[in-house]
């Protein structure tokens, strides 16, 4: 065996173990290394994985007995709440049922094992079962460059060669930082950190508790001030098959400032969610057995490396800042994966052409800008800035659940005309001209 890899991928992330999959269907000799015991061991995060990406790489997955999946989406809600009260757009359809799934809850420490399963069933598949690796429980603590170039990394004092590295070590991307791609000091505006927990139930009680069938799920996001301390932020919750997980994305730089007034850990805000009238409701008589904090990336564009690319290396997954909450949905786990396969896919035309120089490379970014993800970044950068105006964070919830408690409550006396009841709500929590405003700003971003 030639001691020199085709790639070597640094991650063993849903971006890292794409990435990996595709090289082993490719006949690609590759080392993956990840710093947890196993690939999940450090991914306490949990949410959606949109798209049909996964059946790309394992088709007909749901045929499986277990396939490392929660429940498939089928329910969507999105709400709006003050201190009190809530209003929810809520949508929930048969067609969601049809797989290839459109949505599938995951926990990440099972997802993730269950991915790198079928990454080691690859590589015994292919030409070259004992030359390609899934390496656990080692740290990357240098990338190599020759002449410019990357050809291999550092753990320990062990060093590996290869023709290109694909980089996919998540936000806390100091290798990025370290050739050069990434700036050393990324301003606390553009990242907010994600707080979770998973509340386990019986599986009946669950199911009865959000009306789920079978392995039907709902995800659930939160808008309003009251949910989040008046932090810039929202809140989110995902059924799993015994469990819940939820949790809160809260802006870095706002969570400080509020939290320093007011003496409260991130911790007391977390509490505070779930202790609403609505989400207690929701939670009542589970058991927590687990909790995790992560940093995540905001979606702004801004916070990018300077390019994702360079020679005999590639960025993948939040190692380059992919990830977007548009308010449609939250988007990282999918934005992963297909960069994951774009960057292995460039890794075979490099290697068929003999050239793994940033002239071969740039192809991946062509292949990025022509998906989806690139697309829709750059489309809906002005939905994301939205999500982070004080009228839609503050003043809507407020209006629409205000609005809600006039229009459904029933008295003994005369009702009064609808509009009227609206025109309150809109003076007491906002005005016509903010309102304006918001919905110029809606219009332009979506």
């Amino acid at each position: 065996m030639d001691d020199k890899f085709d790639c070597i991928i640094v991650g063993g992330g849903i971006a890292g173990l794409s990435a990996a999959l595709t090289l082993a269907k490719a006949n690609m000799r590759f080392l993956l290394i990840e710093r947890g015991e196993f690939s999940g061991a450090k991914n306490v995060s949990g949410g959606v994985l949109w798209g049909n990406d996964l059946n790309r790489l394992v088709p007909n997955y749901w045929e499986e007995e277990d396939a490392g999946f929660e429940r498939f989406i089928k329910h969507r809600r999105l709400t709006f709440a003050d201190h009190e009260s809530s209003f929810s757009l809520d949508f929930k359809s048969a067609h969601y049922e049809k797989p290839p799934y459109a949505g599938l809850v995951v926990l990440r420490s099972k997802f993730d094992n269950w991915l790198a399963g079928k990454v080691e069933e690859a590589i015994a598949a292919s030409d070259f079962p004992e030359e390609s690796f899934i390496a656990t429980n080692i740290l990357v603590e240098e990338v190599i460059k020759e002449n410019g170039k990357v050809v291999g990394i550092r753990a320990g004092e062990e060093q590996f060669f290869a023709d290109c590295v694909i980089i996919a070590e998540g936000v806390n991307n100091l290798l990025t930082r370290q050739i050069g791609l990434q700036d050393d000091y990324v301003p606390a505006d553009y990242m907010a950190t994600g707080i979770k927990e998973v509340i386990r139930f019986d599986q009946k009680v669950l199911e009865d508790r959000f009306q789920l069938k079978e392995l039907g799920g709902m995800s659930n996001e939160f808008v309003g001030a009251s949910i989040t301390n008046g932090i810039e932020g929202g809140g989110f919750l995902y059924t799993n098959r015994d469990s819940v997980s939820i949790g809160l994305v809260l802006s870095i730089k706002d969570m400080r400032e509020k939290l320093k007034k007011s003496g409260k850990s991130i911790y007391d805000v977390l509490n505070d969610f779930k202790k609403h009238p609505v989400v207690a409701e929701m939670i009542e008589g589970g058991e927590i057995v687990e909790y995790s904090a992560h940093v995540v990336s905001m979606g702004d564009m801004r916070v990018m490396p300077k390019e994702i690319y360079a020679d005999g290396v590639m960025l993948t997954g939040e190692a380059a800042n992919l990830l977007m909450n548009s308010g449609k949905a939250i988007q990282g786990m999918d934005y992963a994966m297909h960069s994951g396969i774009l960057a292995a896919e460039t890794v075979v035309e490099a290697k068929k052409a003999g050239d793994f120089s940033a002239n071969t490379m740039k192809n991946y970014r062509a292949k990025l800008e022509n998906s989806y993800v690139l697309k829709d970044l750059k489309n809906l950068q002005g939905a994301v800035h939205l999500l982070h105006d004080k009228t839609l964070m503050n003043d809507v919830p407020n209006l629409v659940c205000d609005f809600a408690k006039q229009f459904f409550t029933i008295k003994n006396e005369p009702t009064e005309p609808t509009r009227k009841l609206l025109s309150r709500s809109i003076n007491k929590h906002s005005s016509y001209m903010d309102l304006l405003k918001i919905g110029l700003k809606g219009a332009k971003a979506l």
